[in-house]
């Protein structure tokens, strides 16, 4: 889940709410919550109450509304209603704000509905508006670019590629670091109705491969320091993908039939190309996800979708155009480029792009560039924290006054097994504060605002919809997320659903890495899952290995992990033993190696964490837990 919050250049005018994770555990495990049953009870025993007060005070007794409605107050308060009363004056004024941004954005997208805009169309009366006023600004370089050069870039590449015969459907997987150029690229696509899929620049090898084929892109635009990945790829690809290079060239290097694109789009022209017959319901670009079945998804986002995410954060955060933000989230996710890069497009805000994120250079750098929003998610807050408390933020809410105002909430799952809970009529459990639950949102395909677009691959869209969740059928979207709510609907981040943990603000998926591993082990059993580590939100990577041999060479193996895998998704901690346990159909027994988790007082057998500074697997003996534990060894 992603947010933002205000800056001054000195620091924070509001940090996140807070909760803190050892109270929130305690809460979870010991206060003995009422059942569904007893909670409905006492409703329908309440409202019976008062119902019968108000036959005897106004039909019996013909007393007057004046001295009806305080009496059936009184009463209230008496039966407890109290508690719900402190909750509305808490969070009344939360809701009804977010009440008038919903209005607000559902009656721009039903604008920019009728008009069959597009957020290129947008874009262009952004440049209008705006023209010499500073859009992006590359940290890296210092380079700035104001909207107009911003949209004679794009229709430089909108132009060239039209040249080249790409037309409206086709794809061109963009593979580059954030940049100034990587803004410029994928909107020059949408110029002519060419949909980007923005593939992860930390991927390697195998799933990089996969995000090329399975959105049938029909060419690669990669930066040059994804050279190397490129070229370990691109014996596999198809004869007709086509590959372009950004940035510095060096042809020696180049995969064989790489073109240099940066010298192509300064020939070509900078007018604004004929518009693609597209509306706002039609596809823009692809972002990827890693789900609970191996390889990232395409996930589609389509021109409503984009608008709508960066609307609702635009006005549910009180944004400005002249708000300068700083924006250290890779663009290939929604948060970065959506959330963030959004705000240029369609606000006119000016955005500071950083490569990546730099806990040292954050506060230096939103004072240089006068940054008044940082776009971020909440692994980022801990770091510039650091607190040894270990408070974590919520990082999104529901009302309590009005559960159902809002098309998301959470419902009962299995801890264990992270199904989701159904209750005797079939439906799902919705949750009480401080139980745990998956977060889902309701569907309505014929709402532009509650309107699910799905992935490429309709099996892995199947997988995300549950049906009959709060009422017979009807379809939720399953976020995959399990969160904790408090009593004034502040929600905290605690798990993932399914095959995946989430680690370092990135979602991995088990089944992906297992695959992984077992290959560079000539097919040994594996099992990778995720567990905490105090004070670091997300859980870290730990594989169970079977070596009844001794004969893994973690050297090699760490080298090897490095060609395969991006650094978030390799495991933190490995448990080697003689044989991996499974149960009577050939599964193995996850649950029981989670619950041991890395402490050397537990697990007798072999342990080494990841000294992400020497980038090599190093044992876990006490002393080093311990320092693990305090928060003294970086992971």
């Amino acid at each position: 889940m992603q947010t933002a919050f205000w800056l001054s250049t000195t620091g924070c005018k509001e940090l996140p709410k807070t909760l803190d994770v050892s109270l929130q555990r305690r809460t979870q495990h010991s206060i003995l919550l009422p059942t569904r049953s007893q909670s409905t009870e006492v409703k329908m025993l309440r409202l019976a109450s008062l119902t019968a007060l108000f036959v005897l005070f106004r039909l019996l007794l013909k007393l007057s509304w004046v001295q009806v409605i305080p009496a059936l107050f009184i009463f209230y308060l008496g039966s407890g209603g109290w508690k719900f009363l402190r909750i509305v004056f808490k969070t009344i004024r939360r809701d009804f704000t977010t009440g008038l941004v919903l209005l607000r954005v559902k009656w721009q997208v039903w604008r920019h509905l009728r008009g069959k805009n597009t957020i290129p169309k947008i874009f262009q009366e952004t440049v209008r508006k705006h023209p010499e006023k500073t859009a992006l600004i590359f940290q890296g370089t210092g380079e700035s670019w104001t909207f107009r050069q911003l949209d004679e870039y794009s229709s430089q590449v909108a132009n060239y590629l039209y040249e080249q015969g790409f037309r409206s459907g086709d794809v061109v997987a963009l593979f580059m670091e954030s940049c100034n150029q990587y803004v410029g690229l994928w909107l020059g696509m949408a110029k002519i109705g060419v949909e980007a899929a923005l593939v992860n620049s930390h991927l390697r090898m195998e799933a990089l491969l996969h995000c090329i084929n399975i959105s049938n892109s029909k060419a690669v635009v990669f930066g040059a320091e994804m050279m190397e990945a490129m070229q370990e790829v691109q014996p596999s690809l198809g004869k007709s993908v086509r590959l372009f290079c950004s940035g510095d060239w060096n042809p020696e290097s180049a995969p064989p039939g790489t073109e240099h694109l940066d010298p192509l789009l300064e020939m070509a022209p900078r007018h604004l190309p004929s518009p693609p017959k597209k509306g706002f319901l039609d596809k823009l670009f692809y972002i990827y996800t890693s789900g609970t079945t191996g390889m990232p998804k395409a996930a589609i986002v389509v021109n409503c979708r984009y608008y709508r995410m960066a609307s609702l954060v635009y006005y549910g955060f009180c944004m400005r155009p002249d708000d300068v933000m700083y924006d250290c989230l890779p663009l290939y996710h929604a948060a970065g480029n959506i959330v963030g890069i959004g705000q240029c497009l369609l606000q006119g805000m000016t955005v500071v792009i950083r490569k990546k994120f730099s806990a040292s250079h954050f506060w230096d750098e939103c004072v240089k560039y006068n940054c008044t929003i940082v776009q971020y998610i909440g692994e980022i807050c801990r770091y510039l924290l650091n607190q040894p408390s270990q408070e974590v933020g919520s990082c999104g809410f529901n009302s309590r006054i009005l559960p159902g105002i809002y098309p998301v909430t959470l419902v009962r799952v299995n801890e264990d097994t992270m199904e989701l809970i159904r209750g005797p009529d079939g439906l799902c459990i919705p949750c009480k504060p401080g139980e745990p639950g998956q977060l889902v949102g309701r569907i309505i395909q014929s709402n532009p605002l509650l309107h699910f677009d799905g992935y490429l691959n309709q099996s892995a869209t199947s997988k995300k919809i549950a049906h009959d969740v709060f009422a017979k059928g009807d379809s939720t979207y399953l976020t995959g997320d399990v969160l904790v709510m408090d009593e004034y609907g502040y929600m905290y981040f605690r798990d993932r659903t399914g095959d995946t943990f989430r680690w370092k603000g990135e979602n991995v998926s088990t089944t992906e890495v297992e695959g992984t591993l077992s290959r560079i082990l000539h097919m040994t059993d594996v099992v990778v899952y995720g567990v905490e580590v105090p004070g670091i939100e997300g859980k870290a990577g730990m594989a169970a290995i079977a070596d009844p041999k001794n004969s893994c060479n973690l050297e090699s193996f760490a080298n090897e992990l490095k060609k395969a895998l991006p650094l978030y998704a390799r495991p933190v901690f490995l448990r080697v033993l003689p044989e991996v346990h499974k149960t009577s159909t050939y599964k193995f027994q996850k649950m029981e190696l989670r619950r041991d988790g890395f402490d050397p007082a537990v697990v007798k057998d072999r342990l080494y964490f990841l000294d992400s500074r020497q980038g090599c697997y190093l044992p876990l003996d006490m002393e080093a837990f311990r320092r693990i534990q305090s928060g003294q060894q970086k992971l």
